[in-house]
């Protein structure tokens, strides 16, 4: 049985939560590998930002289900600068706006971006499940689904570098958006593993967030899938 023995020390706990994404994050993915050595056609590379878009607007959404779970005020303001950093805190700025202009470099108009056209099943499910999740779990639960983030910093510099070497035909301020998540990932995953080393306070709690944290590999995996599959299909 598990959630029955003395909780992990914190060294211990952070080492766990860090091996989650260290052996099963989607840097690892055929399809991400492929993409970071160049390997990937215009239209594989168009499917991709269509589709991981999806993920990238309901970003927000789950923050704000987060949010909501939050019962103190400083940790309501800190965690509201998650949604204002992809919504923007005026129109033109923000993360998602970033994307729409990554996808107008890749020759997609902003208008298919919105309106979700060549969205793939896969990615609707694996996103609607990460939402839920959110909303339907603990604060615990759902703060360290997000730390994914701890890798964040890494796998943007490889794709930044990707960019650059191998996808010249983008022009070269579309992938802004990965630039500023470098330093923003690393502050959000630091903010929130601190969050969830002290909420967990039984050993039940830190295997939830242990397995909460796995969950969300397996949806960014899982979306990944999809997208690679689909160009299997035609």
């Amino acid at each position: 049985m598990t959630g029955t023995g003395e909780p992990w020390n914190a060294e211990e706990f952070t080492a766990r939560l860090r091996a989650v994404p260290a052996g099963h994050y989607h840097d690892r993915h055929p399809f991400n590998v492929r993409m970071h050595e160049g390997a990937l056609t215009p239209a594989e590379l168009r499917r991709w930002i269509i589709n991981r878009f999806h993920y990238q607007r309901h970003i927000p959404v789950k923050d704000a289900l987060i949010l909501a779970k939050l019962g103190e005020p400083a940790l309501r303001r800190a965690w509201l600068r998650r949604i204002q950093d992809h919504d923007g805190v005026v129109e033109g700025e923000g993360g998602i706006e970033r994307w729409l202009r990554l996808g107008e470099a890749a020759g997609i108009e902003r208008s298919q971006l919105r309106s979700g056209a060549g969205v793939l099943p896969g990615v609707r499910l694996a996103v609607d499940g990460y939402v839920n999740f959110c909303r339907l779990r603990s604060p615990l639960e759902a703060v360290a689904a997000s730390l994914t983030e701890l890798a964040a910093p890494g796998i943007m510099r490889t794709r930044i570098d990707a960019f650059e070497r191998h996808y010249r035909w983008i022009d070269a301020e579309g992938p802004a958006y990965f630039r500023d998540r470098i330093g923003q990932g690393g502050r959000d995953g630091a903010e929130a593993l601190g969050l969830v080393v002290a909420w967990a306070g039984t050993r039940r709690e830190q295997e939830a967030a242990v397995a909460a944290l796995s969950f969300k590999c397996d949806v960014l995996w899982s979306l990944l899938d999809a997208v690679d599959r689909a160009g299997e299909e035609r």
